[in-house]
């Protein structure tokens, strides 16, 4: 098949019939109080702030803003349901309350979906396919374990650590939550939660839930806020572990605040994971992995494929394919079903990719974006880039950008490939294309990347671990490894 060579081809080929998702039946309040000991509570100092559609710029609801002092009732909240209730349930009653939480989620989860890609300018075709489906499956998935601890560790007799003080980031705000709630739940903690500023709503739609599955006052907690927030959250004596997923820069302050605690920490952190390309791999389906890794989710997830190495026999037909693929995704409602990529989730997000569009063309890189049209209606938007004749040294290639860049080197030889893959600060997520197993586990055993897909990419199962090396941050989230972060054994 000929390359698309023209706009006007581009738009008689692939012009496609608006298909908005209905947003009819969600239910938005206009301001969300603090979700602590069971009830929504109003903010102790009276300050709320907005969320934002991104998509618009237009407000969706006022949200309270959390304090040291919310924190401190809703870790004592937390305390009071560990000892009074939920460390003295039986594991299998604890499993029957994240079970129901599973089954409501999946029951609302056309209404999750579209709230998600209201607050987040996710597509919606992401939320409904991927985000919350994988939500209620974490919760499925622990609600089976718990009740099997002595099994999954045996000879250990393990035992809960207390109140976990949880922080979540705004890319996955359902899906990261999951992930961290669900295996503290199981494993016999108390939780305080704090949502992402930016995107809070389905966290505070998930208390709706936890209310009506009738959850102990005070086993789940939520408190909304920006970082001193979560800052208060993380320095509290009464926490005894803190789970957070966030930047690398965050993530080392949390590490330095909690040194010299009897603190548990786990960090999920930054990435800047690399796509390895080999001459021999199905070409068209890597073409199609790389886009999926990296412009579908808007490179909004910490383990994007945001470096493409390209084996130098095949680098001038992948560049084409991957042009020429990139001219058919559209950029727009993230509501709307036709749309591949949505908003940026916020203006400081917006101009920080910005920022690094203009630093790669400075530091020498050729610039390519796909000519789709972007809505003029004060959304927040970059259309899909590619980054061509990339050097090792450039900071696009060195720093998470975190939006829909892909910066592309080459390499000759597999030694080549993992030498440039390993240089980078960070090891969070990797992957290999290639139609050979025996390369697939040469090259897994070199690269120093927590995951690792072979011939795909962004897979995720509740039954797999993930996490990184250096300052991608350490401990493993998911499967039965994320179990062992809220345990004392």
């Amino acid at each position: 098949m000929p390359a698309i060579s023209g706009k006007m081809e581009f738009d008689t080929a692939w012009s496609y019939a608006p298909a908005p998702e209905n947003a009819d039946h969600i239910v938005l309040k206009k301001r969300y109080e603090l979700f602590i000991t069971g009830k929504f509570v109003k903010p102790q100092s009276g300050k709320y702030f907005e969320t934002l559609n991104p998509a618009t710029g237009k407000p969706l609801a006022k949200v309270a803003e959390g304090s040291e002092a919310d924190i401190d009732k809703a870790v004592k909240a937390a305390r009071k349901a560990y000892t009074n209730h939920w460390s003295k349930l039986p594991a299998k009653e604890r499993g029957k309350y994240i079970f129901r939480l599973a089954r409501m989620i999946q029951e609302r989860a056309r209404e999750f979906a579209v709230i998600e890609s209201l607050d987040g300018g996710k597509a919606i075709r992401e939320s409904k396919g991927v985000d919350i489906p994988l939500a209620a499956a974490h919760f499925f998935y622990y609600a089976g374990w718990a009740d099997k601890l002595n099994y999954a560790f045996p000879n250990t007799n393990p035992s809960s650590l207390g109140v976990a003080g949880q922080i979540i980031p705004w890319n996955f705000p359902l899906l990261m939550a999951a992930w961290k709630l669900a295996p503290a739940l199981a494993t016999g903690n108390t939780v305080v939660l704090k949502p992402a500023e930016t995107t809070p709503l389905t966290a505070m739609k998930l208390a709706e839930l936890i209310q009506d599955c009738d959850f102990p006052p005070g086993v789940v907690n939520i408190v909304t806020g920006a970082g001193a927030t979560g800052a208060a959250l993380v320095n509290h004596p009464d926490v005894d572990k803190i789970a957070f997923t966030g930047s690398t820069e965050v993530g080392k302050l949390i590490r330095r605040a909690t040194a010299g605690t009897q603190k548990k920490i786990t960090l999920e952190l930054g990435g800047k994971a690399a796509n390895i390309i080999f001459e021999d791999a199905p070409l068209d389906q890597a073409v199609e992995g790389i886009i999926n890794g990296i412009y579908f989710n808007q490179g909004h997830v910490c383990c994007a494929g945001s470096r493409l190495l390209v084996q130098e026999s095949v680098k001038e037909v992948i560049i084409r394919k991957l042009k020429d693929r990139m001219e058919t995704l559209i950029v727009g409602d993230p509501l709307d079903k036709n749309t591949d990529i949505g908003a940026i989730n916020s203006q400081q997000q917006l101009a920080t990719i910005e920022a690094y569009l203009k630093l790669g063309q400075a530091e020498g890189a050729e610039m390519f974006q796909s000519s789709c049209p972007v809505p003029q209606n004060g959304g927040y938007w970059v259309r899909p880039t590619l980054f061509l004749n990339a050097s090792q040294s450039h900071r696009i290639v060195q720093e998470e950008i975190f939006g829909p860049v892909l910066a592309v080197q080459s390499f000759r030889t597999v030694d080549e490939a993992v030498k440039k893959a390993n240089n980078t600060h960070y090891g969070l997520s990797a992957g290999v294309w290639t139609d050979k197993g025996s390369k697939i586990f040469q090259m897994t055993q070199k690269m120093r990347a927590g995951v690792i897909w072979a011939n795909t990419y962004n897979k995720f199962d509740p039954t797999a671990p993930f996490g990184g090396y250096k300052e991608s941050g350490f401990g493993r989230e998911g499967g039965l490894h994320g179990l062992m972060p809220y345990l004392k054994m």
